[in-house]
């Protein structure tokens, strides 16, 4: 092998890994950004509570009627 090929190997080698380290040095940069982060969390929060009503559906149902019967009932006293 003469030293011209060598040459350009290295210099192929060092270009590669100049844009690893490029590539690299982006998705670092793109995982600390936290702009929008606020939105996903919003939005994970919305489908949490979705999700926690859908399933107490109809514990919450109860309660809300139960709740709306006293205040019925007390302001039925206050009014006479």
């Amino acid at each position: 092998m003469n030293r011209t090929s060598t040459r350009r190997r290295e210099r192929m080698g060092s270009k590669k890994e100049k844009r690893e380290e490029g590539r690299l040095k982006g998705l670092h940069e793109f995982i600390k950004d936290e702009e929008g982060m606020g939105t996903v969390e919003i939005i994970l929060i919305i489908v949490v509570l979705i999700g926690l009503v859908i399933i107490f559906k109809t514990q919450l149902r109860a309660l809300v009627e139960r709740v709306f019967d006293k205040i019925t009932r007390d302001s039925n006293t206050v009014m006479s």
